[in-house]
């Protein structure tokens, strides 16, 4: 049979499928954004509760006038904002429905705290979704059988454990094991985004990192202050080893998007490892400057950081929807670190009261400014194509391997 020969008007019949096909294809993806973006209003509103009671806490006006509100900032800012981002993340990854159970289970959760029912019925909620987020990555463990996958496992260990302890002891007992969450998960995806750039046995010596915080964690409750100490050495130990094999050391020097993420790594690492020494040197601190040092150090400093930093790449993972990057981003990632020099520098360790306040302040103005910013800059869409060597210098895969994580 011959090709049957081109007819006028023939591609009238083509032109309209292709038309519908990619039609549905972007319905579809429409209707997958708005159901993934669902899971996680619970972890905004978290951060929007958690930032009103931080006002509280340092005693400036708050929005919203709660006595009990204070009394969750801890948990509300790790397991229903970022417990919940990183949950969604995964279970994106997973690519299974019942992934989706962890980052429901911890939102509502945290939204539960917000309400009058019961305290405990938002924590068993809480508790219900770290197992479920531990879940999640044993699933991910046995797909791939990756080290990395192992310690952010340990990760989510350690944010059930601070759950279940919640049911009996107060934040500052607990503190090290959010910590740990906090430190372990984000620095093994921060070696899984870069793997290019890390050593071969890279995953090997988190592993070894993972198990002996999860030993000095488990020392926190029996002997605290060696405990906290060998807790600060480990964790010091692994952002001087992230620190040598991080690309970010050299990216720093680049432009654009590169640059931006390799100075909040580096300002993340800092942060991370004055926590650390402050641990190493004081032991356990369950109040006053050095706890408050320590907490934000880690929660503001180093994980928010982090989540500027990869975010341009993690987000549209997510969402799918693009996040490009725009100088207008340096503005919250510089303001943090300011507001976090006002805070501990000259807060918890000169003592000066109203700069401590005003660094907290500067710090909430950063966190919220970061997600206006981001949302500004997804509505804008992707920026105007530059030539050719100018993309290179900025494009998220020079990052060596801060790519899609699905």
């Amino acid at each position: 049979m011959g090709v049957i020969p081109n007819r006028p008007g023939g591609g009238d019949l083509v032109a309209p499928a292709l038309l519908s096909t990619v039609g549905t294809v972007e319905k579809n993806r429409s209707r997958q954004t708005l159901s993934r973006a669902v899971f996680l209003v619970p972890a905004g509103v978290a951060m929007l509760a958690g930032v009103n009671a931080a006002l509280l806490l340092v005693g400036v006006g708050a929005p919203v006038q709660s006595a009990r509100m204070p009394d969750l900032h801890g948990m509300l800012m790790v397991a229903g904002f970022l417990g919940t981002l990183i949950a969604m993340e995964r279970a994106v990854a997973l690519r299974h429905p019942l992934g989706y159970a962890a980052p429901l289970l911890l939102g509502v959760g945290a939204l539960a705290l917000l309400t009058p029912l019961p305290l405990a019925v938002g924590q068993l909620l809480l508790v219900d979704g770290a197992i479920a987020f531990v879940a999640v990555y044993a699933a991910l463990y046995r797909r791939n059988h990756d080290d990395v996958v192992i310690v952010e496992l340990l990760g989510a260990v350690h944010l059930a454990i601070a759950t279940l302890l919640w049911l009996r002891l107060e934040m500052p007992w607990l503190m090290p094991w959010l910590v740990g969450f906090i430190a372990l998960t984000i620095c093994a995806e921060r070696v899984e985004l870069a793997r290019l750039a890390m050593p071969a046995t890279g995953g090997r010596t988190l592993v070894l990192h993972a198990a002996a915080q999860t030993v000095a964690l488990v020392a926190t409750l029996l002997w605290p202050d060696v405990g906290a100490r060998l807790t600060g050495l480990v964790i010091a130990s692994l952002v001087a080893w992230l620190v040598r094999h991080d690309v970010a050391r050299k990216t720093i020097r680049a432009t654009g998007l590169p640059r931006f993420s390799a100075a909040a790594l580096l300002g993340g690492y800092l942060w991370l490892f004055l926590a650390a020494v402050t641990w190493v040197a004081g032991g356990a601190q369950l109040d006053g400057a050095a706890y408050d040092l320590v907490v934000h150090a880690v929660m503001l400093g180093f994980a928010i950081s982090m989540v500027m930093a990869h975010a341009p790449v993690i987000l549209p993972a997510v969402l799918r929807r693009p996040l490009p990057y725009r100088p207008m981003m340096w503005i919250p990632l510089v303001l943090m670190h300011l507001g976090l020099v006002a805070r501990i520098i000259a807060g918890d360790l000169l003592g000066l009261y109203p700069v401590w306040q005003a660094g907290s302040v500067i710090n909430v103005i950063a966190l919220l400014l970061f997600f206006v910013v981001a949302a500004t800059s997804s509505a804008l869409g992707p920026v105007t194509r530059a030539p050719r060597h100018a993309r290179a210098a900025s494009d998220p895969a020079s990052l060596a391997g801060t790519g899609s994580r699905s």
